[in-house]
Formats: C-alpha cells, structure tokens, sequence
C-alpha cells in the first residue's frame, strides 16, 4: 500500500515522507535550515531601490566590460541560474517581466555568501542583491554583488522552461501562468487599459459611474438564473445580481439622466468559451435617447477604446485573420435576416408550433420542456443560422417581443422591440434598447414572464413591484446598453473568455 503523506498540526507535510516530490523535500529541507541558522527565507521586506526595468533604462546601451558607479539594490525571481567554481550567474525576474543579470563573485560577496548562493538558492526563489551596475565581458547588462539576501523561498518549483503549461494548469495556477508567461501578463495589463478606456470614453461623454447593489431580494434585469444565497439578518433570500438594470433605470428615473456601471454579475448557467458564471458587465442608460443612438455610442467607445489600448482599430488576431473596427458598422434585422437564412418568410406571426418543426429539420439541441414560445425559438434558430456567421462587427435590430419585456415596442413594425444586439466573430458582445417606460406595459410584460415561468421557463424575470412603482413616478424616453468586459477582450484578442479573466471558475479536483 502506498504511504499516505502525514500531516504536522499546520497542514504541512512531513519532508521525510518517501512520497512527497522530490523538490518539495529538498526545498523544505533548505527552508528548516535557514531558520535554524536565523537566516530568515521570508524578510518582511528588503531595501530595494531600483526596479529592473528602471536599471535597464538607465543604462540602456552600455558598453561591454563596463562600470558604472552606480550601486543599487534590486529583487527578482531567479529564473535561470548558472554555478561555477568562483562566480555564479543568475537571471532575475521582477513584476512586469523585465530581465536583468546578477553576478555573484567570490572577490565581490566573499566565500561564505558565495558558498551560502550555491547551497540555498534554487530556480524559482526571489532573492535581493545589492552591488553595482556594470556590464559583463560578453556586455550583458548586470549587478556585480557585494551582498545578497533570500528575500522568498520557492518550495515548489517552476514548470520546465521548454514545456508549455496546458490550458487546464495555466487556468488552475494562473499565479504560476503569469510567473512563466509574458503573454498571460500582457494579457492582464490589457485587461486593465481595456476598462480604463471604457470609462474615459463614457465620462467624456458625461456619463456618470455608479454603483448599484450585488445583493438584491429580487433577480432582475435579465433572462438568466440566479445564483441564490440566505441572509441571516433579513431572514430571508438573497440573489447574486444577474443585471444591475433596474436599479440603474430607478437612478434615471430619479433625474441621473446619463449612468453607468462596470462590475461583476453572476448567472447560475454553464461555462464554456464565451460565458462564465461570474463576469464584468458595462451598463449604460441614457434620457432622452433611442436605440440607434445607444448603438452609435457604443460603436465609438469600442472604436476608442481600440485606439487607447491597442493604437489601432485593426484587429489583429493569434490566428493571422484581421478584421477592421473603422468606420460605420453594417446592420440587419432579426426577421428578415432569418427568413433569408432559411429560405421562407419568418415573422412575428409564425406559429410556435411550425418553428418547432424547423427546429428538428435542422436537428438542433432545443429542449421542449423549458416552455419556449415563438420568441425564444426565432432567437434559437437565428443564433445558429445567422448569428455564428457574423464575423464583422454587425447590429441586428428588431427582436420578438416576448424575449425583451424590458424594451419598447418598436415604433413603426408591430410584433418586434426596439432592441439590437451586435455581434463579432459570431459571437454577441453587446445589446442595447429603446427602453420601455410605460408602467402599465411593463406590468402587463412582467405578467406574461410569470406565465413563462410557470410553463417551466427557469430564465423568466419575477414582477418588481418596487421597480414598478419606480416607474409610476415617470420615466423620461431612455436608451440602455449592456457589454461583456470578458467579451469585449475576447473581441479585441481573440483569446478564450478564459484567458481574458485572471481567476475563472473551474471545477475542484475531484468533482
């Protein structure tokens, strides 16, 4: 029988155990013999006064076998390490990627921080040293040691540098995807200039951030389950919010005429390459406006947001293909489009009933017992004829009315909503509407999604009477828009939602 790793009363591991990796062991082993010598392996801080990148600008074309003068103290995680009898190189890592040489002499640290270099030190450790700045034979720009210091133990080591991590480790570890992968860093300094963008395109536009709640006694503001949580206080539910939608139209209600929020929702549903149960979402409201300006608004701030983070409205992705965001981008309708795709007319008049039958003459995984009416099945077949086929940025206009209780009937073509979407790489990354603001409608929508849910539809929205009363109070003609931050990287990157989110959801092991 194998033995089973044993257990000190902290939850560490005992390193004479004949299972425990190999590293681990030796790794630990140096740890217990740095404190017993009261060398401590994790200083509560060490005087750095230089980042590596800071050194490399300073000397940015030194001349080999060169000194400067100038003595610093920098730190970094040893990422390649190389021993010899008097002198030992390393390559040090800081936060942002940047390399930088240090050398560890025997003339420079003496012979017992040299001998103590080569005992204690391993590939993954982040260590301090002080000396000067000088170039090396071969003009490698470096720091010539006097002294040295274990600033944090590794007790794991790094993954081989020649083996790529697999997507399922890089996700599981991402502190170790970002230790051992400048594109996974990239990608999170990208992620933060994306956000930064957005906001300074909508303040520019006098649009004014808020903050709605997270916790809410009612999921509202979009089509999705909710994740479902219990306040001791209250002694009652709670719901992780699924939109912060109706909160927002309660602030245009009360005179904030221009709103927005960025933050997190949560949907109880599945995770695959373009969702995930936790994501950021941008909303946006704005008075007196209609669904056409929302869509010219969000069409600039992508376009703007291209140019600050990116410095192009080129798009350019890891597979080679290239797509432009310049310019105005081309719309169709939802009804006409899907009649085209199919080959007979669709309209808001077809019966469920034939729908279903278009629906298993294309063999397509729809489940009949989630209630689904005319609506969700023009929005189904759509999805799979049209929508994974729209890879320019595209608006689609004009959805069934039974899907969107939330917006305005359209204007002029009845049975439809003044609502679009838009799509890139055949993909949805944004919607937006011409808000429905009569009260006595909005019951009558609310009601209908009461029945929905009572056919067995899990993704029908619950009356908000509060919500309600809200609008009783009158709301001005608006327009609302709503944006995956996720997506919106995906769309500029042609990463996973994944590889866009620092810490996804994934599975425990064991589960």
């Amino acid at each position: 029988m194998a033995a089973v790793t044993r257990l000190n009363l902290l939850g560490w591991p005992d390193v004479t155990e004949p299972d425990l990796p190999e590293q681990f062991r030796i790794r630990q082993a140096k740890r217990e013999r740095l404190l017993a010598e009261g060398r401590d392996p994790y200083p509560v801080t060490v005087p750095r006064t230089h980042t590596l990148a800071q050194i490399r600008a300073a000397h940015p074309e030194l001349p080999a076998d060169t000194q400067t003068g100038d003595v610093v103290g920098v730190a970094g995680r040893v990422v390649f390490s190389r021993n010899s009898g008097k002198l030992c190189f390393a390559t040090l890592q800081d936060g942002d990627g940047t390399h930088l040489q240090a050398m560890i002499s025997l003339a420079g640290v003496g012979a017992e921080a040299l001998e103590a270099w080569k005992a204690d030190v391993d590939l993954g450790d982040i260590v301090f040293v002080h000396g000067e700045v000088i170039s090396s034979k071969r003009g490698e720009l470096s720091v010539m040691a006097d002294s040295w210091a274990m600033a944090s133990k590794a007790l794991r080591p790094l993954p081989v540098a020649h083996k790529d991590m697999s997507e399922e480790s890089r996700v599981r570890q991402r502190y170790v995807d970002l230790i051992v992968r400048p594109e996974a860093r990239e990608v999170a300094r990208t992620r933060i200039a994306v956000v930064r963008a957005v906001r300074s395109a909508l303040e520019r536009r006098g649009f004014l951030e808020v903050e709605t709640p997270m916790l809410q006694t009612q999921a509202g503001g979009a089509a999705a389950r909710p994740f479902v949580t219990y306040s001791n206080a209250l002694d009652a539910d709670l719901f992780l919010r699924i939109a912060p939608e109706l909160f927002l139209k309660r602030c245009v209600v009360g005179g904030l005429d221009k709103v927005f929020e960025l933050n997190r929702n949560f949907r109880n549903e599945g995770a695959d390459s373009t969702h995930s149960p936790e994501f950021s979402m941008l909303e946006t409201y704005q008075a007196y406006g209609d669904y056409s300006d929302s869509a010219r608004v969000t069409r600039e701030v992508i376009q703007e947001v291209a140019n600050e983070a990116f410095g192009t409205r080129q798009v350019s992705l890891p597979d080679g293909s290239l797509y432009d965001l310049d310019g105005e981008w081309p719309s169709l309708q939802m009804y006409p489009s899907l009649s085209e795709a199919l080959g007979e007319e669709i309209t808001p008049d077809t019966p469920a009933e034939h729908l279903w039958a278009i629906v298993d003459r294309l063999e397509l995984e729809v489940a009949r017992d989630r209630g689904f009416g005319h609506g969700k099945l023009v929005e189904e077949l759509w999805e799979h004829t049209v929508g994974d086929t729209l890879w320019e940025p595209t608006f689609v206009r004009d959805f069934p009315v039974e899907t969107t209780p939330l917006t305005r009937q359209h204007r002029s073509q009845p049975g439809v909503t003044e609502k679009w979407d838009l799509y890139v790489r055949g993909f949805e990354l944004a919607t937006g509407y011409s808000e429905l603001v009569d009260p006595v409608v909005q019951r009558e929508r609310f009601a209908a999604q009461a029945l929905a849910a009572a056919a067995g539809d899990d993704e029908a929205m619950q009356l908000d009477e509060d919500f309600l009363a809200a609008m009783e109070y009158a709301m001005p003609p608006t327009t609302g828009t709503g944006m995956g931050i996720d997506r919106l990287l995906m769309a500029l990157t042609g990463l996973s939602i994944r590889d866009t989110v620092l810490f996804p959801i994934v599975r425990r092991h064991g589960n």
